[in-house]
């Protein structure tokens, strides 16, 4: 089983470092056979130098702005039989290849794997208030799973999918402009199999966005879209925000 983890990257020199530090880590301490791929995106500072001073991984070059693109570059270059989306402003946990290793040997039916993330720059406050937006999206995770029987529950910046899965959805679609991005995909996977939500599969990330845009309108955005995602079947935001400023 070998794992490639493909980092999106536009303009983030003061993250990556971190981000790649913590992978390198993590699967020096695991068992498990790994890449790191990281597409520079269009990035104007110093993301690319940077990163290319990291023997351990590879770097390549989507001039087009936009996850979508980032992330189907990444995939293109990948090798590995999971495919581990992780935002470049992120740090994996301990432990957390060896937790997606024995999930995906556990049950042999999961074709994705997701969890929730935690903001190590902001305060105990602000992280209730993101533990308890969790924990709707965990009751929506139940509910889609067992009363729906549908996979709608992906966080984006901390998931892993069975390449063959995704190869047969044809990639990843841009349809959706980043809101609701990561629902349309967790849609389009339902046939392929099982997606888990696993509140144990943590990792940190920066909380940058959140400062900006304040918790609650960025929560009501995720929850909305979401929603309209899995009902209509297009995001409820018209608009495209790059969340990576």
């Amino acid at each position: 089983m070998k794992i490639s983890f493909v980092i999106p990257a536009y303009n983030e020199e003061n993250y990556i470092s971190r981000c790649l530090s913590s992978i390198i880590r993590e699967i020096k301490n695991s068992s498990c056979e790994a890449e790191i791929i990281v597409v520079n995106n269009a990035s104007t500072d110093n993301t690319k130098k940077i990163t290319s001073g990291f023997p351990e991984v590879m770097v390549i070059d989507e001039p087009r702005k936009g996850i979508f693109y980032a992330r189907q570059a990444g995939f293109q270059a990948s090798s590995g039989d999971l495919i581990a989306q992780i935002d470049a402003d992120s740090m994996l946990t301990g432990g957390w290849i060896n937790q997606v290793k024995k999930n995906f040997e556990d049950n042999k039916k999961i074709i994705g794997l997701s969890g929730p993330v935690r903001f190590y720059d902001l305060g105990d406050i602000v992280n209730m208030g993101v533990n308890f937006f969790y924990g709707l999206a965990y009751l929506s995770y139940i509910i889609n799973k067992y009363i729906f029987q549908t996979n709608a529950v992906l966080q984006g910046s901390n998931s892993v999918i069975k390449r063959n899965a995704l190869k047969n959805i044809g990639g990843y679609s841009d349809s959706p402009k980043f809101y609701g991005e990561e629902t349309d995909l967790a849609k389009r996977l339902d046939k392929a199999g099982e997606i888990k939500f696993s509140m144990s599969l943590v990792v940190l990330t920066s909380g940058r966005r959140l400062k900006r845009e304040g918790i609650l309108k960025t929560g009501w955005r995720y929850i909305i879209n979401h929603l309209w995602v899995i009902f209509f079947k297009k995001p409820f935001t018209k608009s495209h925000v790059d969340v990576r400023l």
